[in-house]
C-alpha cells in the first residue's frame, strides 16, 4: 500500500469549469446590453416628454398626448431594463 501526498496526484479538471465560464461571459454581455439598452430607451423617453422644453415639439411631429404616453411607457421599460440589469434576472 503506497501512501500518496494529495498534492502529488494528478491535476483533474473540473467538467463544467468552460459551461460556468460561458455563463459568466454571458451575463456580463447581457448586463452590459441592458444597461446601454436602459440608457437608450430612457433618454428617448425623457426626450419625448421634454421636447416642449428642448423645442423639440416641432420637429417631433407627434401630438402631445401621444408624446406623453409614449415617453411615460418608454420611462418604465427602460427603468425595468435599468432593474433587470442590476439583478441579472437571466
Amino acid at each position: 500500500m503506497e501512501n500518496q501526498d494529495p498534492s502529488q496526484q494528478p491535476y483533474e479538471p473540473r467538467p463544467n469549469a468552460p459551461r460556468e465560464k460561458s455563463q459568466r461571459t454571458y451575463r456580463v454581455f447581457r448586463s452590459i446590453y441592458d444597461f446601454t439598452m436602459a440608457t437608450l430607451i430612457l433618454g428617448c423617453g425623457l426626450l419625448m416628454l421634454g421636447a416642449k422644453w428642448f423645442h423639440l415639439d416641432m420637429i417631433i411631429n407627434a401630438g402631445a398626448d401621444f408624446r406623453y404616453i409614449f415617453g411615460g411607457l418608454c420611462l418604465l421599460y427602460g427603468g425595468f431594463r435599468l432593474y433587470r440589469g442590476f439583478n441579472q434576472m437571466y
